[in-house]
């Protein structure tokens, strides 16, 4: 490669970082410490990011940018991703804060470059490739909504997604006639929703996720995914996550946002594998996987700094008056908290695991 040619030497601190990839275990295994840059691929103009070993100059890692939303940047310190060729995922964990911010803006500048480029040399334009506005959310637009959103190319897939994020109340209206549909029992309704829906999220917008994986939202999104035109018989997903899916607190957690990750977490792990299963592509389920990942993340980093709940936690199992089903219950906790610490940073693992109840 051509970047190899180039010598890190220079690179300083801020463009130090840790590789790591996520096993089959669901642990993440440090690959290296190296300098990381984005450069040209040898003999193209494709940009790549390149990690060289800061021992012995070898590649750690090479990672072609790609045009898709499936990087994350979480806790100011690491960038993630779902990595194709790799077939799992990735991190650099950064030593600054800047550099973190620094690599974060090159990728992004990267994308937007790319997309111009794609749009530049797009030949084929479908109907809706002049998109100007998007129809207002009413019962008598639903065909216009779904044919705009379903029959687009990729000038349009960016339009429509910049008008999805603009109305604050584009998808509360829709679940709003999501609602009556089934209230009314109009199939046909109900099965355009679906297919709105399922395009939308095919879109792959994190900030579309962020909308509709919500707590307001969620719910009534899954709930339309029960009618698939496709399927014979209505699906009750709704029902099963209501009546079937119970969350047990072995201690209580008081922090709202630590049960929203964990509620949400389950949700979309559930659209993933279940609800959207056979139509979703590689790079969506990638950006779903990645959400989990981070909330799995956020939920552990939230629940370690709690001084009070651990404390509480294991002075519930040392308690001589728990019972059997209690401790049972304490024990499983306990085994899936420290199953999850496995996506945290090595660092952040260390500091967990000295924390004495």
């Amino acid at each position: 490669m051509g970047a190899q040619e180039k010598s890190p030497g220079n690179a300083n601190s801020i463009q130090r970082v840790k590789v790591y990839r996520l096993n089959d275990d669901g642990k993440w295994d440090d690959q290296g410490t190296g300098h990381v840059t984005v450069d040209y691929l040898e003999r193209s103009e494709e940009l790549a990011l390149f990690v060289f070993d800061e021992e012995d100059n070898e590649t750690l890692l090479l990672h072609r940018i790609s045009p898709g939303g499936i990087y994350r940047k979480q806790e100011d310190t690491i960038i993630s991703w779902r990595d194709s060729e790799y077939s799992t995922e990735l991190a650099l964990s950064f030593q600054e804060n800047t550099g973190c911010s620094y690599i974060w803006d090159h990728i992004c500048n990267v994308q937007r470059n790319m997309h111009f480029s794609s749009l530049n040399n797009e030949t084929f334009h479908t109907m809706n490739s002049e998109l100007r506005e998007f129809p207002a959310v009413e019962l008598s637009t639903l065909p216009i909504i779904l044919k705009t959103v379903t029959e687009n190319g990729l000038a349009d897939q960016m339009r429509l997604t910049e008008f999805i994020l603009n109305d604050q109340d584009f998808f509360q209206k829709l679940m709003e006639l999501f609602r009556i549909c089934e209230d009314l029992e109009n199939i046909d309704g109900l099965h355009m929703i679906f297919k709105i829906i399922k395009g939308i999220i095919l879109l792959n917008s994190p900030q579309v996720f962020e909308k509709i994986f919500g707590d307001e939202l969620i719910m009534d999104i899954i709930g339309s995914l029960e009618y698939d035109p496709d399927v014979p018989q209505v699906q009750h997903y709704r029902n099963f996550l209501k009546e079937h899916v119970v969350f047990k607190e072995a201690i209580p957690i008081k922090n709202p946002m630590v049960l929203s990750k964990i509620h949400q977490t389950y949700r979309v792990g559930y659209l993933k594998d279940v609800v959207l299963a056979r139509v979703l592509d590689e790079a969506t389920v990638g950006s779903l996987s990645s959400i989990v990942h981070s909330n799995n993340a956020t939920v552990i980093s939230l629940l370690k700094d709690d001084s009070t709940f651990i404390q509480e936690l294991f002075s519930r199992l040392r308690s001589p008056t728990a019972s059997a089903e209690s401790k049972k219950n304490l024990v499983y906790f306990l085994h899936e908290f420290c199953s999850l610490s496995k996506s945290l940073q090595m660092v952040q693992q260390l500091r967990l695991f000295r924390l004495k109840g």
